[in-house]
């Protein structure tokens, strides 16, 4: 797995729909090499990212919770809180 994908697995509060959103990106980003869309490539990247989304909402409300929370928060919760601070 790539270090820049976000683990949402054991966050708390859980993950949110836009957090999901945003790291299914990242590996549609990742595993197609697109930087940045066209459009001829932009359907299909739209596709994925919600294909990947689904799946991966599915794939966290299935498995078991995990007793250690990740030690980083997605990008998304931190720049937020960067924000609710200033």
């Amino acid at each position: 797995m790539s270090s820049n994908i976000t683990l949402l697995r054991g966050l708390d509060p859980a993950p949110t729909e836009q957090e999901i959103y945003a790291a299914a990106v990242q590996y549609v980003r990742t595993v197609g090499g697109v930087s940045g869309l066209s459009t001829t490539t932009k359907a299909a990247v739209d596709k994925a990212v919600n294909v990947i989304a689904a799946a991966t909402t599915q794939l966290l409300a299935d498995l078991p919770d995990v007793r250690v929370a990740p030690v980083t928060e997605p990008p998304l919760r931190h720049d937020r809180e960067v924000a609710e601070a200033e």
